[in-house]
C-alpha cells in the first residue's frame, strides 16, 4: 500500500461540507472530492454525552493543540474517502456551520459570533493527512488497524467495513438511523445503540439465525434488504402478539432464536400476559429475564427463573427439628425414606447428606418459607423433583 503525507487547512476540508440530519453524518468536503463517512465507517458518535467531545476538538483548535494525523484512501478516479478521522472532520464542519457552540470568555459562542481573529486561526489550522492508495482488503485491513484507538469498533462497524457495498447502506438507513420512529418500539427488545450498529447486528442475526458474517457476505451487493426488514418485524410482531404488556427485563433476550424455535405454536395472549406479571411479580424469582423463556416453553424449565433457594439458617433449623422428632419416632429424618421399606428407613442423615426441598413445589404454588421446607436425603430430593 502507497502512503504520501498531505496536509489540509479546516477551510479547505470542511469547503463544502454537508451534514446529513437525518443520518446524523458528515457527508463531503474538499470542494466535494473527499467522502467523509464511506459506508464502512461508524455513525458520527462525537455529539453524544452532550457534545463533549466535539466541543473538546474545537478547543484543541483555538488553543493550538495538535488533532493528531488523518488518513484518506485515494480512489482510482482522485477522489479521496475518510479512513480514520471522520469523527474529528465533521466536527469541525458541523462548527463551521453553527451545529454547536464552545466557551469563550465564559459565554457560549457558535463560531460566526467568534471574533474573527478566532475564526481565522480555526480555518488556517493545518492538519496532517496520510493519503493511502491499495485493494480494497488493504485499505479495510488498514482502517481496523489504525482504529484500534479511540473509540474502539465493534464488530458490526468492522463487519459493515468489510462488507461494505449497497446491502450494508440500505440497511444502515434503517436500523443505524436514531430518527427511524420504529426505534423507540425496537427499544424495547432490542439492546445497544442505534448509532453503535446494534440494532443493525441485532436484525442481521436474527434473520441469520447467528450467521451474521456469512449473511452479509452473501448479500453485500443486493440493493434491497425486503427480506431483513420483514424477519425482523415479524419477530417484534411476534413477540407483541404473545405478550401485552412490556417489561425492561425483555430488552436484549435472544428474541430471534425464542422466535425460531416457538414461532409455530399458539398461545393465548391474555393468558401468557397474566402468567407473565405474575411471575414477574413473584419475591422467589431470582432470574426475572427468564420468565418470558419459561412461558413460551410451557412452564417446564424452572431453572430458567433461577428460584430463590432456603437459606442456611432455615436449612438448619428444619434439620434440627426434623431429626429430633424422627428419632422421638424410631424413622428415619428423610421423611421419604421412613415411608420406604429398604434399609434406609430408622438411618438418621447427617445434615451435609441432605438437601433442602419444598414440601409443595414452587412451580405448583408452594413458597420459599420454613413452613414448606422439608430436609430430604439427596437420592430423594433429586428424584422428586417437581411431583408434589
Amino acid at each position: 500500500m502507497k502512503t504520501e503525507l498531505k496536509q489540509y487547512t479546516v477551510a479547505e476540508l470542511c469547503d463544502g461540507f454537508e451534514y446529513n440530519e437525518l443520518e446524523e453524518k458528515g457527508l463531503y468536503g474538499l470542494s466535494g472530492r473527499l467522502t467523509i463517512q464511506p459506508e464502512y465507517q461508524r455513525n458520527y458518535l462525537y455529539a453524544e454525552d452532550n457534545g463533549k467531545k466535539e466541543v473538546a476538538v474545537i478547543d484543541s483548535v483555538l488553543k493550538q493543540y495538535p488533532l493528531g494525523l488523518l488518513y484518506f484512501n485515494r480512489l482510482p478516479d482522485g477522489r479521496l474517502e475518510v479512513l480514520d478521522g471522520q469523527q474529528r472532520i465533521t466536527s469541525l464542519g458541523r462548527f463551521l456551520q453553527d451545529k454547536f457552540s464552545v466557551m469563550s470568555c465564559d459565554l457560549p459562542y457558535r463560531f460566526h459570533a467568534l471574533p474573527k481573529d478566532k475564526q481565522n486561526l480555526i480555518e488556517k489550522t493545518t492538519l496532517l493527512v496520510y493519503e493511502c492508495e491499495g485493494t480494497e482488503s488493504e485499505i479495510k485491513q488498514w482502517f481496523q488497524t489504525i482504529n484500534i484507538v479511540g473509540i474502539p469498533l465493534n464488530l458490526q462497524e468492522e463487519l459493515n467495513a468489510v462488507y461494505s457495498g449497497p446491502f450494508v447502506t440500505k440497511a444502515r438507513s434503517v436500523f443505524s438511523n436514531s430518527r427511524n420512529a420504529n426505534v423507540q418500539k425496537w427499544g424495547a427488545y432490542v439492546h445497544g445503540s442505534v448509532k453503535r450498529q446494534d440494532f443493525l447486528n441485532t436484525a442481521l442475526d436474527w434473520v441469520s439465525h447467528g450467521e451474521v458474517e456469512e449473511y452479509m457476505q452473501a448479500h453485500r451487493q443486493e440493493t434491497q434488504i425486503d427480506e431483513l426488514q420483514s424477519h425482523f418485524n415479524d419477530v417484534i410482531s411476534w413477540i407483541e402478539s404473545i405478550f401485552a404488556d412490556r417489561y425492561n427485563e425483555m430488552c436484549g433476550l435472544k428474541w430471534g432464536k425464542l422466535y425460531d424455535e416457538y414461532h409455530e405454536q399458539t398461545y393465548d395472549q391474555q393468558k401468557m400476559t397474566a402468567n407473565a406479571e405474575k411471575l414477574m411479580d413473584d419475591p422467589f424469582i431470582k432470574n426475572r429475564k427468564g420468565v418470558f423463556e419459561y412461558l413460551l416453553g410451557g412452564e417446564q424449565d424452572t431453572k430458567l427463573l433461577e428460584v430463590r433457594v432456603f437459606d442456611e439458617a432455615t436449612k438448619r433449623r428444619v434439620y434440627k427439628r426434623q431429626t429430633a422428632e424422627a428419632r422421638a419416632a424410631g424413622i428415619s429424618n428423610c421423611p421419604l425414606c421412613a415411608m420406604g421399606h429398604e434399609a434406609h428407613r430408622t438411618k438418621i442423615w447427617n445434615e451435609k447428606d441432605m438437601d433442602a426441598d419444598h414440601v409443595q413445589a414452587w412451580s405448583k404454588g408452594g413458597t420459599t418459607s420454613e413452613e414448606n421446607c422439608q430436609m430430604l436425603c439427596k437420592t430423594h430430593n433429586r428424584a422428586k423433583g417437581n411431583r408434589s
